[in-house]
């Protein structure tokens, strides 16, 4: 997974420049989901500039962590912050691509980018929900960083289409393999106190 590889790759590389931009972590993520936003009301309408923005909205997203690593202002709300932020960026973008797919009168395409925002969610509800209860759940095909780049990659090529088949399908296969992997972490008879914690979600 691109994260897990790459995940502090530019954090020397970029330490003296970041230090001089008068932003704080926080400042960069809300900059970051903002052009997220705009790029995902821009899909519809002009996909290859909202690919573009996405880029540049990404770009920020980056930056918010190594600026937070190189200015010793990591803090657990700025993570909790991120995090919330990308689902709702995920909303944008994948309700953004499914508007372009009725707007190009590809209906049952919209569907389909639907199940990949199903599957985006599940992907990341799985790890959260895994590791709530002190089990490991960072596992499966792709993360947000995999679903990104391919997304740009359709939205510039104009293969939206197709890579939106292959996103349904694997963030969906994700979100069972995580799934398949907290169940192996745990007992297969659950004690009166453990049943207590298979409450409805509010």
């Amino acid at each position: 997974m691109i994260s897990s590889r790459l995940g502090h790759f530019f954090d020397k590389p970029l330490a003296p420049l970041v230090r001089r931009i008068p932003l704080t972590p926080n400042q960069a993520t809300l900059i970051g989901f903002a052009v997220t936003a705009v790029a995902g009301g821009v899909i519809p309408f002009h996909p290859r500039t909202g690919g573009v923005l996405i880029i540049t909205g990404g770009l920020f997203d980056m930056l918010d962590g190594i600026l937070a690593r190189n200015t010793e202002r990591s803090s657990i709300f700025g993570a909790f912050l991120d995090s919330v932020l990308d689902r709702y960026s995920d909303g944008f973008l994948f309700i953004g691509t499914a508007a372009y797919c009725v707007r190009a009168d590809v209906g049952y395409a919209a569907l389909i980018s639907l199940g990949c925002l199903m599957g985006a969610f599940a992907t990341s509800y799985t790890r959260a929900r895994a590791e709530g209860l002190g089990l490991e759940g960072h596992v499966g095909l792709i993360e947000r960083a995999e679903r990104i780049v391919l997304l740009v990659f359709g939205l510039l090529s104009g293969w939206l289409i197709p890579v939106l088949w292959v996103l349904l399908i694997l963030t969906n296969v994700t979100a069972l393999q995580r799934i398949y992997h907290v169940h192996k972490q745990t007992p297969r008879r659950h004690s009166p106190a453990s049943v207590k914690e298979r409450r409805p979600e509010v």
